[in-house]
């Protein structure tokens, strides 16, 4: 997968399509752990978050991005393809769950949904942790 070349140009696109972020330290600084960077992100994961808003009408609020500070592994955050979304107004916890399969859970108990297109989809504490294997919802 291609990146964008920067953290603003994969936010510039999120804007346009509505998918808004926030930063508990209010940055975007990808080597700062608590910023939400968008630097290195993998083009099909900015375009699966911005199909998955469509397809699901709710709002999407990413809440972490490449920064550091998450587990590491192929397909990982850092490695870009992965965001989290916030679970603030439950419209994706309806979508997620009444339209994509449930999954195996991850060896930690968390359950996982996997969507039609192969992304899969794990309910975390406050946030979904999204894993975007390609472009589509």
């Amino acid at each position: 997968m291609t990146a964008p070349a920067r953290h603003n140009d994969a936010a510039a696109q999120f804007r346009k399509a509505g998918v808004s972020w926030t930063s508990s330290k209010n940055c975007a600084n990808w080597n700062t752990r608590g910023c939400t960077s968008f630097t290195n992100i993998n083009k099909a994961t900015v375009a699966g978050a911005i199909a998955f808003k469509k397809l699901s009408k709710c709002r999407v609020t990413i809440t972490a991005g490449t920064e550091v500070g998450h587990a590491s592994g192929t397909y990982s955050h850092r490695n870009g393809y992965k965001v989290d979304m916030s679970k603030r107004d439950g419209c994706l916890d309806r979508y997620i769950t009444s339209h994509f399969k449930k999954a195996s859970a991850r060896k930690d108990g968390t359950k996982l949904y996997k969507s039609p297109a192969g992304n899969v989809y794990a309910r975390e504490g406050s946030h979904w942790d999204v894993l975007y294997y390609n472009s589509r919802a």
